[in-house]
């Protein structure tokens, strides 16, 4: 499997002609830069190595043990970390609830602090609408970017490992004539 400058690499080389490919589909500046950001950041910092003591997991400086749970719990290169789609939504709600747990503690004492009102559902329903009614398409544009993040490192893992196997001579086998 590649290593994590060559993703990092892969990352960089790739992004000019995706960029470009977006543009042309879209028409939408700020879509692609939503999505060449969701780009970068995935296959950088956000990827499937993750799983590991990786470079993307190191790159998370002194929060990267925010990702110990999520390497106890899955094998690396699996189907939840590997898998195209699968592994960008578990790693997103992965984040999600991390934020949203950092949030609660946050706000809790702020709350016994300065004692303000707070309600956890208007907040979460005024998110909701917002993104829903204001921001959808820079939400799958972003999505899709993580996506093609994890995409770029997930085959290159494949092509390789695919490469290096279908480059292994086969053995010789022994036939019963030459064992004397």
């Amino acid at each position: 499997m590649p290593s994590g400058r060559t993703h990092d690499r892969i990352t960089y080389l790739s992004l000019p002609p995706l960029a470009v490919i977006a543009y042309l589909l879209t028409g939408r500046g700020e879509w692609l830069l939503w999505l060449s950001g969701a780009y970068l950041f995935s296959g950088l910092m956000f990827g499937p190595d993750l799983d590991i003591y990786s470079l993307q997991y190191k790159r998370w400086g002194m929060i990267r043990w925010i990702w110990l749970p999520y390497q106890s719990c899955f094998k690396h290169r699996s189907f939840f970390s590997h898998g195209l789609i699968v592994g960008t939504v578990i790693r997103v709600i992965y984040l999600f609830s991390i934020i949203v747990i950092v949030a609660i503690f946050v706000v809790a004492i702020a709350q016994f602090i300065w004692g303000f009102p707070w309600n956890w559902r208007n907040v979460a329903e005024y998110n909701f609408n917002t993104l829903k009614n204001q921001y959808l398409g820079e939400a799958i544009v972003t999505f899709i970017g993580l996506e093609l993040g994890a995409m770029s490192h997930s085959l290159s893992d494949y092509w390789v490992s695919h490469f290096k196997q279908s480059q292994k001579k086969p053995k010789k086998r022994r036939s019963r004539r030459n064992k004397k």
